[in-house]
């Protein structure tokens, strides 16, 4: 016999037996427990019909359902509404039947017994079980930052979910209204900047960092304190990830070096992207890079009608169509094995699928690299960007986007010159069916081009962390922040123009090692070093944002510019543009880097 069938009827039993127990002592109460005949036989007359009514109302309210252990607000006003009814009807029922004479004091002594026994039950049951071995286990000792809803529910969390071995013992808030006072018994212990002097007093053993919404500034001074303490610490998801579901409060996470960045959330014009979007059909080429992938998980949210993923690396682009197809399961994905220089692949693509929005990302990034290999630099990055913008202009593709770099800007790389010149070809091609649109942004923090991955695997093998010069600084965006306003600035666009993102402010890459060292509870120069190796080939102190040239224009959106440019010469471009095609064809390097050195200068 299954004794779980019978755990509803039990459950309501057990209810309605609390709620009328509160019927007898309500009699008790009123006549000091001294009850005459006539009383009696009012409470064992009015009785069944208290449990009839207490019975329905509770089994009307779903009050049986609920799980004790995990009693809230719902639960107590669930309970009180079914109550409160019941006393109500029965109420009503008794008062009409002895015409008023019987005790109102009973009646109102009842109601409030009622509610109390079944809600002291509920609330003492919560109360064994997050006290027992079950519902809590001592943790480490922490000290949680910020007071507001974030930590509430983190606070929540960890008392009721045993893997979570963590027992808060203090918060810390800037809030001078909140300082002294409790929350789930815990004190606001004092402010931010106290945080080290707090996990002293304290004995905290590590810090949680529950203000999702912190960023720029305020986020840095946080990690300073939680760095100055020399305790581990751990953070709640960002706010993005929490709004859309992706992560839970409780998820915490180490500390991740983008998160010193401090970008501020952006805002989007959602109509506007998904009107260039949904119902399209969008292909984007090295859709299994860093950029291509995080393009086309917004992509996804936007529901185009058809999503086609082209690169030629095999492995990344499997996993890549894997997520996507398990987080957007009636989406129509397509991968595609092919490389951007082969013509006839790239044709037999757009034939087959007829994408009305193409984006570029496909391209040789590593600056290093290229600068020892330019024809392949050129080959891939000019012409190989030529074969699909051309091919997508002859098949009247609406719209085509090219990812492209600051490094573009004066370039001194040859990556840079080459992307320089994928804009410009752009410019040439422009004025057809097709709207080409070129982006520009810095590096992308995290993604396989920057510098991040190469300062971890130098970690991991105890150092040293190698930087080119004290004084070098990079613009830096997240790998979601940058695909966001690739897709606002693509919708934006009309044709011809050249879009700048906002990068905020550079950052010294020896600022990025050591917070990085810093945040892996190591100590730069004692722990890991730090070693100078000077500038590479095709590197410069600081990247610029326009040519000179050139100059930035205000748009609708406040992280985008559009950059214009008054002296471009098409005709004169693509004379150039075909000589340099004639010295790669020919593998001539000797001709083929100074004319791509020249031609990057001019136009």
């Amino acid at each position: 016999m299954d004794v779980r069938s019978y755990r509803r009827p039990a459950m309501l039993l057990l209810h309605v037996g609390l709620a009328t127990l509160g019927y007898p002592l309500a009699f008790f109460l009123r006549f000091d427990f001294g009850l005459s005949v006539t009383e009696w036989r009012w409470l064992a007359g009015t009785l069944p019909l208290l449990v009839i009514l207490k019975a329905l109302a509770f089994w009307w309210f779903h009050i049986y359902d609920a799980m004790w252990r995990y009693l809230g607000m719902r639960d107590i006003l669930a309970i009180t509404k079914a109550g409160t009814l019941a006393s109500v009807v029965f109420s009503a029922v008794v008062l009409t039947g002895s015409s008023g004479a019987f005790s109102k004091a009973v009646l109102i002594l009842e109601w409030l017994l009622g509610l109390a026994l079944v809600g002291g039950a509920r609330v003492a049951c919560r109360a064994v079980w997050e006290w027992s071995g079950n519902g809590y286990s001592a943790g480490k000792r922490a000290l949680v930052v910020g007071a507001g809803d974030a930590a509430e529910m983190l606070v929540r969390d960890i008392e009721r979910n045993r893997q979570l071995l963590y027992e808060v013992v203090g918060f810390a808030d800037d809030d001078p209204l909140i300082r002294g006072r409790r929350l789930h018994g815990i004190a606001v212990a004092g402010s931010i900047d106290e945080v080290p002097e707090l996990c002293r007093s304290l004995n905290a053993e590590t810090i949680l960092i529950a203000i999702p919404s912190a960023m720029g500034e305020e986020r840095r001074r946080i990690l300073d304190r939680c760095r100055a303490s020399r305790v581990p610490f751990r953070t709640v998801p960002p706010l993005d990830e929490l709004l859309s579901g992706r992560a839970q409060i409780s998820q915490l996470q180490e500390v991740r070096p983008e998160d010193l960045l401090g970008r501020k959330e952006i805002r989007l014009d959602f109509e506007q992207i998904r009107h260039g979007i949904n119902g399209r059909r969008v292909l984007v080429t090295g859709a299994a890079g860093s950029i291509g992938s995080q393009l086309s998980r917004q992509l996804a949210t936007f529901e185009p009608e058809t999503l086609v993923l082209f690169d030629r690396a095999e492995s990344g682009l499997y996993f890549a169509e894997l997520e996507l197809r398990r987080r957007h399961k009636d989406l129509r994905i397509v991968p595609v094995v092919g490389d951007i220089l082969d013509r006839r692949k790239v044709e037999e693509v757009l034939d087959a699928h007829s994408p009305e929005v193409v984006y570029h990302t496909a391209a040789y990034k590593h600056v290093p690299l290229m600068e020892e290999h330019p024809l392949e630099a050129i080959e891939n990055n000019v012409f190989g960007t030529e074969i699909v913008a051309r091919a997508s202009q002859e098949r009247k593709v609406k719209r085509f986007v090219l990812i492209s770099t600051d490094k573009a800007v004066n370039p001194v790389a040859i990556m840079g010159m080459t992307k320089r010149l994928a804009e410009c070809l752009l410019l040439s091609l422009n004025g057809f069916s097709t709207a080409f649109v070129t982006v520009r942004f810095g590096n992308v923090l995290g993604t396989d081009g920057s510098v991040l991955p190469v300062f971890h695997w130098q970690m991991s093998c105890g150092g040293p962390v190698t930087i080119t010069d004290p004084d070098a600084s990079r613009y830096f965006m997240l790998p979601a922040e940058a695909a966001q306003l690739v897709l606002q600035a693509g919708a934006m666009g009309t044709g011809g123009e050249v879009f700048l993102l906002d990068m905020g402010e550079p950052i010294r890459i020896v600022d990025l090692a050591e917070n990085l060292i810093r945040l892996s509870g190591l100590e730069p120069g004692r722990d890991i070093p730090i070693e100078v190796m000077g500038l590479r080939p095709g590197e410069r102190l600081r990247e610029e944002l326009v040519l000179a040239n050139e100059r930035l224009l205000p748009t609708a959106h406040e992280k985008v510019f559009m950059v214009r440019n008054h002296s471009f010469d098409s005709g004169d471009f693509r004379r150039d543009f075909e000589l340099l095609r004639s010295c790669v064809q020919s593998r001539d390097r000797a001709r083929a880097v100074p004319h791509l050195r020249e031609m990057a200068s001019r136009y």
